[in-house]
């Protein structure tokens, strides 16, 4: 499998999914760390990929997301954008309304 095709399916497979340096827990930059933040305070569950593990993916993921930076922060297979916009939807409160209702609608479906 290429990187496209392995980014294309982390995408697909994951409804709320974060490409960061480093980890949650463990972030390895101050954008990655504001994003993750955010994300972790909305109190559901997401994926994320650490780019410094995987630098076919950091190599390749700025041209298929036509985005140049990290974090990029995708849900339902659309790319949302990086910190700047995930923070600002965080204080709006945007970001917590996106990802309750997209782990709601997943939760129901895989209830059924």
């Amino acid at each position: 499998m290429d990187t496209i095709e392995r980014i294309k399916e982390q995408i697909s497979e994951n409804h709320i999914l974060l490409y960061m340096k480093g980890s949650p827990k463990l972030p390895n930059c101050g954008f990655s760390a504001q994003a993750s933040q955010a994300l972790m305070s909305c109190g559901e569950k997401f994926a994320y990929v650490d780019i410094l593990q995987n630098p076919d993916i950091r190599a390749e993921l700025p041209g298929y997301a036509d985005w140049p930076t990290f974090p990029q922060l995708w849900v339902e297979g659309e790319l949302i954008g990086g910190c700047d916009i995930i923070l600002e939807m965080y204080q709006q409160g945007e970001l917590q309304s996106l990802v309750k209702e997209v782990a709601a609608k997943h939760a129901t479906e895989e209830d059924a």
